[in-house]
């Protein structure tokens, strides 16, 4: 399948997801299978949790508007599901969720030694991230934060 066909099946399955308060997180077209994979990850737009009864609510009208847009015309296995759960922290939630966790910090400073940072998620504003390293807190300002992920601590 090429980029535009697919980029047309993604806008069609938007579409379909929006109606339902959902969006699509993920399309991956697996064409190396026979019948090929297409595997559909949604979430919803409120942020809360996916169940298998919408990834099931979901399958019905995303296979119709397959079916019906020919953008795909040879057999093909529908796979919906969840983003499932991440190391990765992005959402406020996740953040009042895994308070005291330990967790990795990258950075993404230019001209700086430090890339990483290990400690205790302690905080997050609008305009830092500060983390329980051995006892004392480090604030790091949110521009200089590329990814914080959760991880085992060891000394």
């Amino acid at each position: 399948m090429n980029k535009e066909n697919k980029s047309k099946l993604e806008a069609l399955l938007e579409k379909v997801a929006s109606e339902q308060d959902l969006e699509i997180q993920g399309l991956n077209i697996k064409t190396n299978q026979n019948p090929i994979v297409v595997e559909i990850t949604i979430r919803k737009t409120n942020g809360d949790d996916i169940s298998l009864d919408d990834c099931a609510l979901f399958n019905t009208p995303a296979s119709d508007e397959i079916e019906k847009s020919n953008l795909l015309n040879c057999s093909y296995v529908l796979e919906i599901s969840s983003q499932g759960v991440s190391d990765e922290l992005t959402s406020e939630r996740d953040f009042k969720t895994f308070k005291g966790f330990p967790v990795n910090v990258e950075l993404n400073h230019k001209n700086s030694k430090l890339k990483f940072l290990k400690g205790l998620l302690y905080e997050k504003s609008n305009d830092y991230l500060a983390i329980n390293i051995k006892g004392k807190i480090k604030k790091v300002p949110l521009d200089e934060v590329f990814k914080i992920s959760l991880c085992t601590l060891k000394d």
